[in-house]
């Protein structure tokens, strides 16, 4: 295991790993971050967190320093400036004809380089803009077509729950969601149902997958025969957190039967 410092770059930002380089941090600490752009200003949001190395991508970038009064005015002002590229960009994008839609700008903390992060249906050509706003802001540009889920991150929003979205308020990482999630908690496979506002699978699915998954052991599925008491049974309903299965026999009895989790 590796100690290291959990930082991200914005509110709505996903949580990366940097060595500590033996600074003493605290919750909520701003900090100046080696990355592989260049210099960046973050926010710390886990001053100490123990990592497999295994899962760390090498080699490790470091916390340059905790951030002073002058580095809190330069990101102020890179901020505002940021915001002025972001205008002047979705302009240039109108201007040329583009079909694509600018989500944001950033300046890394040195200005060696500006971001622009930006969603299209389609491949854009988009050299000529990237000309455009290098001529403009003399530093390197990189302009980046995220997902929809990316998005929905940037946007905001409420979900189908009536709070708003986990992805745009405390997920640090945007992990894989699958179908099979759904099937693991016998949620009915409808899109309306189980897809957020980003059109893909509810974030959420995952949360209690791990023991649905561990609660799921040993029991049947829906339509498989079962044996109980020397009669044969179709099982027509499972109930998974109480671990009671639906059983009907040819005669169209139907009983209702505890199964002990023998894995616990």
């Amino acid at each position: 295991m590796v100690e290291v410092a959990g930082v991200r770059f914005s509110k709505k930002g996903r949580m990366y790993y940097f060595d500590k380089n033996d600074i003493a941090l605290e919750l909520g600490d701003e900090v100046i971050v080696e990355t592989e752009r260049g210099l960046q200003y973050g926010f710390v949001i886990k001053p100490l967190h123990e990592v497999d190395a295994s899962k760390l991508v090498t080699p490790l970038r470091e916390i340059i320093r905790v951030a002073s009064k002058k580095d809190k005015s330069v990101y102020e002002k890179n901020l505002k400036d940021s915001s002025l590229a972001y205008l002047k960009a979705k302009e240039l994008v109108d201007d040329l004809g583009l079909e694509m839609n600018i989500l944001d700008a950033n300046y890394t903390f040195d200005r060696k380089q500006l971001l622009f992060n930006f969603t299209a249906d389609d491949r854009i050509d988009f050299r000529e803009l990237a000309r455009e706003l290098a001529r403009i802001y003399k530093t390197r540009i990189e302009l980046r077509q995220i997902g929809i889920r990316d998005k929905a991150r940037e946007i905001g929003g409420l979900g189908p729950c009536g709070r708003f979205l986990c992805c745009n308020s405390f997920l640090t990482d945007l992990n894989s969601v699958t179908i099979n999630m759904a099937k693991n908690q016998m949620l009915a496979l409808n899109p309306t149902k189980i897809n957020g506002v980003c059109g893909r699978l509810l974030c959420c699915l995952s949360y209690e997958d791990e023991v649905y998954t561990e609660l799921r052991e040993g029991l049947p599925n829906v339509g498989d025969d079962y044996k109980y008491n020397g009669e044969n049974y179709k099982v027509i309903d499972v109930d998974v957190l109480k671990r009671k299965v639906k059983l009907e026999n040819e005669n169209h009895s139907v009983e209702q039967v505890y199964i002990a989790n023998e894995s616990r």
